[in-house]
């Protein structure tokens, strides 16, 4: 017998199913660049990852880790899968949530709805549905072990439970309801706060379900009290509990002389005590509504309670534990997200503003022996209020960003900007750039995975594109269809259900253009931030579902046949799912891709054992610590974080044995490197008396002195120690350093006296100063290693002395005579890169590299050639075309496409007399390059990167092609090169 609900119920679980395979089979089976090593690695031991945390997604992570059977290298994949599973569940409530919607527009209930209308309704669910697991965004999020994707369950759980609740009668089912969406809410702050935006629709529902006349002063009233309910869980629970807490606890210790943590339990006993009077009271007095209110409330407290785990593992001192929140003061910090500082929403400065004002503000405490103890303030900046607006979209005064608004806003250097342009900004920058741009990937098409690519329309299909375009698998064109089939939805829904259309609307508002007002985004990002908007193209996929219907209205006045036009407008529909599928899939499909991880291992076995390895970003660190901590390899090297490194507890962790690694040697203690200090900051302050350089252990010595010598005062009760010298050196004995047996044999005439750390700038930081020091303490006996993000990012000069032993850098105590020329050791590097590295699929053409993995492919091919270059120079040809032949071999085009490193290969393979290979090599670096910048030019395309680079390839190529005698194509590559130079400069 036919059953709506039952049909429902099938097709559901049928759409989630078809979700949950096309995730597994495109599962990424390690861990992926950006957050997921870390994620992964802080699941897999319950760590505590950067602020402000995810505890309930890392409890959930750890949980499907126990599936993975015999050594770490399962975790990552079955941690992956839980995204999968919480996609496909986000699937099927959006099926659901579509369904719902859809009985709402024909006006009937479950039991009236006929076969016909239930095939439309189902079809219209199962194509939006279908449309969304396609999508370009959400499918990325869902392969990888990040929180977008079990976010993203719970937003639709919660938005389609809030469509549930208005269709329930029975009040005290639909109060259990309410409930059940407290407990939801309040979990998902333990993963992602993008479930919160969803509240402001529960008002707008409540209303409309309560009240049959609509005006616009109820409606008001609605929103607002459901932006209140958002602000607060945002503002009066997540931080405000904590911070309150903080607070009396800073009374009961410091005025009273309590013992810590005697002020956290009298704030519970109190605020339990009086949430649970208040339970009972309103049962007693049989008030339901605050019964309700106060049982919604306590529900989502249980559900954020997950964080009570953030401070638990922190005080058991896991290998991460940033921020190191083990206490009530640290955790608030930790849940504000107090690092990464504040964006001016409504009113603030121009990136033109100067401070005129700096004052303290609140005091920054830390735990001491027996009470809380004042280390720092914050510091409260007023700027000029002549360039303070409303509204400041182009706010940020760091020095990075101002050339960037200038561009942006077409203005000279030094120009201020008017609240005119700081409009412009907003609309075509952070709202056209960065939000519907990622909006248009994902319905109409994307134009490449470069960075700043932009988006394809259905003329797009005939353009003539170079081959690295053409063929790039990001390349995905949808014809529009999506994008279309939405719009008709939008139309549709608009007509037949006002109500339902401004609730999806509210919804889809709320998580795009409104997040694009309150992320307020600087001029740049390290990456692309699509997946923040992930909510936004969900609710648009219900329209799309929606689309179904119109078209099938339409039809019906031309083929008169209900069915007939529903059959047919299925049909058509289909085909958008099923061109999204077609066209995602090779660059959705992160199956057999490796590199990520054996990017890791490779700067790990490029360490000598027992060593210290300092890194840069997040991309240059977290598959380490994922690769370290989850499959335990290399756990004897330390990597060190620069960034982080400027933290005091950060240098603590540093402190302590890890796995097997030691703690470092530092000769400063605590005191020296707290947060506020006198080392924070170290400005350059040459002293006449010391022009020749100071000793490092003497600097070092009045560092830790806080000696008189080295001191600026720079207010009435602070002072900050300075550098006196530009020159920092270092006695070196030969002898002992030989003993040691560090130095290469080939090597040991160029070990100086002394070596000579030059500041590069004015200042140096707390990170350099901890460098130094291990430097002056290490002995030589604890090797230390940079990566070149590193190498690049301290403010003292250590490449003369740095020997290249893999794809990382050796600091050693030998001088570089050549400081223009790689410094290598041969014979460790040869042993590294040719026995100890991995290649896994980088050979496979089916694997799909990004632009991520692309680049990060460039230091690998550029150690090939460093290496090559080495022997050649040594004499030796044969373990030099050895080694650039085993380059060629492990990287191939086939697999990563050829670089603008690869140019350099050329140019050895011309040395070793492999004239044939190295000009066909050449001769298709040069075309594409050709190809690539006359596209770039024509079109004007603003990717100066990738301009760049191919600028550098030719030019490469021509020098290489001079030196070995080919002249003739040499000169036909310079004529390109100087035409495309000077039609850039132009």
């Amino acid at each position: 017998m036919y059953s709506f609900k039952k049909l429902n119920n099938y097709t559901g679980w049928a759409i989630f199913a078809l979700a949950a395979l096309v995730y597994i089979l495109t599962l990424e089976p390690t861990a992926s660049f950006w957050d997921p090593g870390e994620f992964i690695a802080a699941s897999y031991r319950l760590q505590v990852p950067h602020p402000p945390g995810a505890p309930l997604f890392l409890l959930i992570g750890r949980m499907f880790s126990f599936l993975a059977f015999g050594d770490g290298t399962q975790v990552a994949y079955w941690i992956n899968f839980s995204s999968g599973l919480a996609s496909a569940f986000t699937i099927l409530f959006l099926f659901w949530s579509i369904t719902l919607l859809g009985r709402r527009v024909v006006r009937l209930s479950s039991d009236q709805v006929n076969l016909n209308q239930a095939l439309l309704i189902l079809g219209s669910g199962a194509i939006g549905a279908l449309a969304y697991t396609f999508s370009d965004t959400f499918w990325f999020s869902a392969v990888e072990a990040e929180v977008y994707a079990m976010s993203s369950m719970f937003t639709a759980f919660v938005f389609w439970a809030i469509l549930k609740w208005e269709v329930i009668e029975d009040e005290k089912k639909a109060n259990q309801w309410l409930i059940l969406l407290a407990y939801t809410v309040g979990l998902s702050i333990g993963v992602h706060l993008l479930n919160l935006v969803s509240i402001p629709v529960l008002g707008l529902i409540y209303y409309f379900k309560k009240y049959e006349k609509v005006s616009f002063k109820g409606i008001v009233v609605a929103l607002g009290a459901g932006g209140a309910i958002v602000m607060l869980i945002m503002l009066g629970i997540i931080p405000g509990l904590p911070s309150l807490a903080g607070s009396i606890e800073i009374f009961f210790v410091n005025s009273i002389g309590l013992p810590f943590g005697s002020g956290i339990i009298f704030l519970f006993i109190v605020f339990i005590g009086a949430l649970v009077y208040g339970i009972l009271y309103s049962i007693k007095k049989e008030k339901v509504l605050l019964n309700t209110v106060l049982l919604c409330f306590t529900f989502i407290l249980i559900g954020y309670a997950s964080y009570a785990m953030v401070v638990i593992r922190s005080n058991a001192n896991p290998p991460i534990d940033q921020n190191n929140p083990e206490n009530i003061i640290s955790f608030v910090s930790y849940l504000k997200r107090e690092q990464y500082g504040d964006r001016p929403l409504l009113y603030g400065q121009y990136f033109t503003a100067e401070i005129v004002k700096q004052e303290r503000s609140r005091p920054v405490y830390v735990k001491g022996e027996d009470k809380y103890e004042i280390v720092d303030y914050r510091i409260s900046n007023e700027y000029d209020p002549k360039h303070s607006t409303f509204l400041p979209r182009a706010y940020s005064t760091e020095d990075r960003f101002k050339s960037r608004y200038e561009e942006l806003m077409n203005l000279r250097p030094g120009e201020k900007p008017s609240f005119i342009d700081n409009l412009q900004y907003m609309f075509s920058y952070q709202i056209g750039h960065m939000y519907l741009r990622y909006f248009m990937w994902n319905f109409a098409g994307r134009e490449h995975d470069m960075q700043g690519a932009g988006w394809l329309g259905f003329w797009d299909t005939a353009q003539e594109l170079p081959e690295a375009f053409a063929n790039n698998k990001a390349r995905n064109n949808y014809l529009m269809l999506p994008l279309i089939l939405g719009f008709i939805g939008l139309f549709f829904h608009f007509r037949k259900d006002e109500k339902g259309f401004w609730i999806v609307t509210l919804f889809f508002f709320l998580t795009g253009i409104a997040l694009v007002l309150y992320l307020n985004s600087p001029p740049s990002e390290p990456r692309e931030r699509d997946y923040i908007y992930v909510g936004s193209f969900y609710a648009f996929a219900i329209w799309l579902g929606f689309g179904v219907m119109g078209i099938a209205e339409l039809l019906s006045g031309i083929l008169k046949k209900p069915q007939t036009a529903s059959a047919v407008a299925l049909l058509l529909s289909f085909s958008v799912p099923a061109i999204m599928a077609a066209e995602g899939w090779d660059d959705h499909d992160r199956s057999n891709r490796y590199f990520s991880t054996d990017s890791a291992r490779n700067h790990l076995s490029s360490c000598a054992p027992n060593a210290i390895l300092f890194t840069g970003g997040d991309n240059d660190t977290f598959p380490l610590w994922y690769a370290q901590d989850v499959e335990g390899f290399r756990t004897d090297v330390r990597v060190i974080v620069l960034s982080y490194f400027n933290t005091d507890w950060y240098i603590n962790q540093m402190t302590r044995q890890t796995y097997e690694s030691e703690p470092l040697p530092f000769s400063l203690d605590q005191e020296n490197y707290r947060q506020g200090g006198p080392n924070d900051y170290l400005l350059l302050d040459e002293n006449p008396n010391v022009q020749d350089g100071i000793k490092l252990s003497q600097f070092l010595s009045l560092v830790k002195r806080n000696h008189q010598a080295i001191r600026r005062q720079v207010s009435a009760n602070n002072y900050i120690n300075t550098v006196p010298s530009r020159k920092l050196h270092m006695d070196i004995n030969k002898a002992d350093i030989l003993s040691k047996g560090i130095v290469p044999a080939e090597m040991e005439d160029l070990i100086p006296e002394r070596i000579t750390f030059n500041i590069k700038g004015r200042h140096i930081e707390k990170k350099d100063l901890m460098i130094l020091d291990l430097i002056a303490n290490s002995n030589w006996d604890r090797p230390i290693y940079f990566n070149n993000t590193s190498l690049m990012s301290i403010a003292f000069d250590v490449n003369p002395y740095v020997v290249q032993e893999g794809i990382t850098f050796r600091l050693m105590p030998v001088q570089n005579p050549d400081p223009n020329e790689p410094f290598v050791n041969k014979e460790v590097m040869a042993e590294n890169m040719l026995e100890k590295f991995y290649y896994r699929e980088l050979d496979n053409p089916n694997v799909y590299y990004d632009e991520n993995y692309r680049n990060f492919m460039l230091g690998h091919r550029s150690a090939f050639n460093r290496l090559a270059e080495a022997y050649l120079d040594a004499g030796d040809t044969e373990k030099a075309s050895n080694i650039i032949h085993t380059s060629l071999e492990r990287i191939p085009d086939e697999g990563i496409r050829y670089d603008y490193e690869t140019a350099s290969s050329v140019g050895i393979l011309l040395e070793l007399g492999e004239r044939e290979r190295a000009l066909e090599i050449a001769d298709l670096l040069a075309t594409r390059a050709n190809e690539n910048l006359e596209y770039l030019i024509n079109t004007r395309q603003d990717f100066s990167f990738e301009r760049a680079k191919n600028l550098n390839t030719m030019n490469q190529l021509v020098n290489f092609l001079k030196a070995a005698g080919e002249d003739e194509m040499a000169d036909k590559y310079q004529d390109a090169f100087m035409q495309h130079y000077s039609r850039i400069s132009r």
